[in-house]
């Protein structure tokens, strides 16, 4: 997925990441809610850096979607079973 990422998305990674980890500890929010909102924040941002076009929402999806799907890697890797 990450050679479809335009270099300058490739920023909104570790942001996201970053966010959901805040969002994560915040009790008001239901983590099911996490992923849409991190959506949000995602294409958001890819708008504010590559202006308002279709190719930014995608992009805006990818990154979430790597900084999600990153997420749950490392978290089912942590897992004992």
């Amino acid at each position: 997925m990450i050679e479809f990422i335009t270099e300058n998305a490739l920023i909104l990674i570790p942001v996201l990441n970053i966010i959901g980890v805040i969002l994560k500890d915040t009790e008001k929010i239901p983590d099911k809610f996490i992923p849409i909102i991190l959506s949000g924040i995602g294409v958001v941002g890819a708008i504010a850096i590559m202006g308002l076009s279709p190719e930014s929402v995608v992009q805006g999806v990818l990154v979430t979607g790597t900084a999600v799907y990153g997420n749950q890697i490392v978290k089912q890797l942590k897992k004992k079973e």
